[in-house]
């Protein structure tokens, strides 16, 4: 059984981490920022930007935020490294070890994007120290040994979008009447995705679990 599981992590990682570093470097290789297109209707689009920070676009501040927040995730992926081995070992359900190897797999995607991206990319957003802001670029990155950041300072790359329903408030509501609205407006990447649905499968089947290993 140890073995089992241990390989199905293995493969369900590996699996997340080539379909999500295969559709970011498509991204990158061949839409320019801010470049988008729909592939479902109007509601399922791809959408190119870059995200210097955490989640929803949450920075730190300047080049020291950005390598504190890549170590910060450097530390996450071992913690997980060891958590998963930890969770084998004690023969813990294989679902829950899976959800585990999913948030796992994500951090590993993203992390990717953080380490890597900036030496083998020759374009990027990047922090400008004179303006105290991080600014975009113009046309279709390539690859290149130049690079457009030092290690640890690329950012990741998000283009799912989910534009469900748009739409503008009603005159009358208080505050926000006439301004425009957007269901679901976060951008992100399959990363994110394996990140969320662990996360979210954690909690819908095995918060049982986790009181009962809590009170051990």
């Amino acid at each position: 059984m140890k073995n089992t599981i241990v390989w199905k992590s293995v493969i369900l990682v590996t699996i997340v981490l080539i379909l999500d570093q295969a559709l970011k470097i498509w991204v990158k290789t061949n839409m320019s920022l801010g470049e988008d297109f729909s592939y479902i209707g109007s509601w399922a689009r791809i959408h190119f930007v870059e995200n210097p920070g955490m989640a929803f676009g949450w920075l730190l501040g300047g080049k020291a935020g950005k390598i504190c927040l890549s170590l910060f995730r450097l530390i996450a992926i071992g913690g997980f490294i060891w958590y998963v081995r930890h969770l084998v070992k004690i023969k813990a359900p294989q679902g829950f070890i899976i959800c585990i190897s999913l948030v796992l797999a994500g951090a590993l995607g993203n992390m990717i994007d953080c380490a890597f991206y900036g030496l083998i990319f020759d374009s990027g957003t990047v922090y400008q120290s004179d303006l105290g802001y991080y600014t975009g670029y113009s046309g279709v990155s390539a690859l290149s040994t130049g690079g457009y950041a030092p290690f640890l300072q690329g950012c990741v790359v998000d283009m799912l979008s989910f534009p469900i329903l748009q739409g503008v408030y009603p005159s009358w509501v208080p505050g926000i009447g006439g301004s425009s609205y957007l269901f679901f407006a976060p951008v992100f990447n399959i990363a994110d995705s394996a990140v969320t649905i662990g996360v979210f499968s954690i909690i819908l089947f095995y918060w049982k679990y986790l009181k009962q290993t809590g009170k051990q």
